[in-house]
């Protein structure tokens, strides 16, 4: 098991916890992006590290016992969040604070020895939430990483 400094989020899809990993400095926007996420349905895994394992093919992920159940929320101090226990880590996202490549190629991240898709995102636009839904459903799931074009 190792420590990897990223927020974890969840979504519960097709009979299970699908995790997304996201990674990027302080103040790159992780944990509000994850605040977010739970208000549309996402669960918190942990906030800013996380603890990683390779199970398998799978990547799987939880919080230290110390910051379990909070959520460190820019302005307003450490707050208390149910959490869940562990997810599996279908997707990174790289949290950017500058531009995003509008037409990027396909990349992955390898974490603790698994290779996972990753997408870069600017968690500060209006659509980062919408994106990063698509992202798990397309990149992570199976589904066709490209455009309709």
């Amino acid at each position: 098991m190792s420590t990897v400094h990223a927020t974890a989020i969840a979504k519960w899809r097709s009979g299970q916890w699908r995790g997304v990993l996201l990674f990027g400095a302080s103040g790159s926007g992780k944990s509000d992006l994850a605040l977010r996420a739970i208000q549309h349905g996402w669960r918190l895994v942990s906030d800013d590290y996380s603890l990683v394992w390779r199970s398998g093919d799978g990547l799987w992920v939880k919080a230290p016992d110390a910051i379990e159940n909070r959520i460190d929320a820019r302005g307003l101090g450490i707050l208390a969040e149910p959490a869940i226990c562990f997810a599996q880590a279908l997707l990174a996202v790289k949290c950017e604070t500058g531009s995003v490549e509008r037409l990027p190629d396909p990349e992955v991240v390898q974490v603790d020895g698994v290779t996972i898709p990753c997408v870069r995102l600017r968690p500060s636009e209006a659509s980062a939430l919408a994106k990063l839904e698509r992202a798990l459903s397309t990149r992570a799931l199976g589904g066709p990483a490209r455009s309709a074009y």
